[in-house]
């Protein structure tokens, strides 16, 4: 049996799943073969030693190729988790938003997504972050400790909701 096969799932979003189907997409039809017409190009117009459209475009055909294996990979390996097909509960699961009062008494809000979707100016936290690992499983109401670099936070949740995840 392959590594593939045994690799873990990566949970996601419906949308950040669709962002990275987006980003392969673009990738695959656009760049791609734009790259390759310069680099032809390039290579027609004699030392490729010294031609600098032919070294920069190969090097970024490898990014290229090198983004489109990892994305493929991320997608086959996706298990994507719907937030709006989940049953209303009051327990943190991966795709809540979530509402917590912080240990300096400031509120804020969480949304739990996958690894591929972390966007910190937008509140979006991986499911395997400290934060989102302690207030996994626990429900509204309940406190949670985080340990912390500067000590034991004690964190309270407001609320839990299973809502979109822009």
């Amino acid at each position: 049996m392959s590594t593939d096969q045994n690799q873990l799932p990566n949970y996601i979003t419906p949308n950040g799943h669709q962002a990275l189907q987006d980003e392969l997409y673009q990738l695959v039809h656009k760049e791609r073969p734009e790259i390759v017409n310069v680099v032809n190009w390039a290579a027609g117009n004699g030392d490729r030693s010294e031609n600098g459209d032919y070294l920069y475009g190969k090097r970024r055909l490898r990014e290229i190729d090198r983004r489109i294996r990892f994305l493929t990979k991320r997608l086959e390996a996706a298990h994507v988790v719907d937030p709006e097909a989940r049953e209303d509960c009051d327990q943190i699961f991966f795709s809540a938003t979530v509402t917590i009062l912080r240990g300096n008494g400031h509120e804020q809000t969480v949304h739990i997504v996958g690894t591929d979707e972390i966007d910190l100016n937008r509140n979006k936290i991986s499911w395997v972050s400290p934060l989102a690992r302690c207030l996994l499983k626990a429900h509204a109401g309940d406190e949670v400790r985080l340990n912390g670099v500067d000590g034991v936070e004690i964190i309270e949740i407001l609320t839990v909701e299973y809502i979109r995840i822009d």
